[in-house]
């Protein structure tokens, strides 16, 4: 289920064993992983594991304007529709989403692939370079931060407020606990597919779809008996 976060609050459904809240990244990586995450859904389902997909506040089809937005407030948002359900979930986010799921009830946490606020925002930081620099406007990191600290900035398509931009510079991923923390590789919690945030335009990879979801009903079964 699919809805803005601020109609999802309250609502709540009824399900046998904990839901599954999915949060997804931030920004333009959300675009290129949505895909991914609705044929994740598909897999949970078949399995009989129910799952929500929340638009976060500022995001799709969420009334409020984007350049309201804040990681506060998303991780309010992420927080109210947790204990909004009848049961505690497993809250299971990925990249950026790390840094927004740790408030409200949860039966366990699963991350992939966390990363920094920082980091997000140097990768937007470039992307504007770029787009800057196709239009013949020359700029660096440090004048594109400097503004983006004091009047906010378009970046990527997204409006981020001044709030937003020192928010993501402090941010790091919350210790929560149970928590399953995985990358994408061969190794020891590490699981098959293509980091799809990486590119340049959406895509799927139906590799990752099932190594995740895979990786989730363990964790969640696990989770749920403790």
């Amino acid at each position: 289920m699919t809805q803005p976060a601020e109609q999802i609050i309250a609502d709540g459904i009824d399900h046998a064993g904990p839901a599954v809240l999915l949060i997804p990244p931030l920004f333009d990586e959300a675009n290129r992983l949505r895909r991914s995450l609705i044929q994740l859904m598909r897999a949970l389902d078949a399995a009989g594991i129910p799952s929500l997909l929340p638009d976060l506040p500022g995001t799709n089809e969420s009334l409020i304007p984007t350049q309201d937005a804040t990681l506060g407030l998303w991780t309010k948002a992420v927080g109210a529709i947790a204990d909004s359900l009848s049961e505690p979930p497993l809250i299971a986010s990925f990249r950026g989403g790390a840094l927004i799921d740790h408030q409200g009830a949860a039966c366990g946490h699963w991350r992939l692939a966390p990363v920094a606020g920082n980091s997000l925002l140097r990768t937007l930081f470039r992307t504007r370079m770029a787009a800057d620099k196709e239009q013949g406007i020359v700029t660096t990191l440090d004048t594109i931060q400097h503004s983006a600290m004091v009047d906010g900035a378009l970046l990527a398509g997204n409006m981020l407020s001044a709030t937003m931009v020192a928010e993501l510079v402090a941010a790091q991923p919350v210790d929560v606990a149970p928590l399953r923390s995985v990358t994408l590789g061969s190794g020891p919690d590490q699981l098959s597919g293509a980091a799809l945030w990486l590119r340049a335009e959406p895509g799927d990879d139906l590799t990752l779809v099932q190594s995740v979801a895979n990786d989730l009903i363990e964790w969640r079964a696990q989770c749920a008996n403790t």
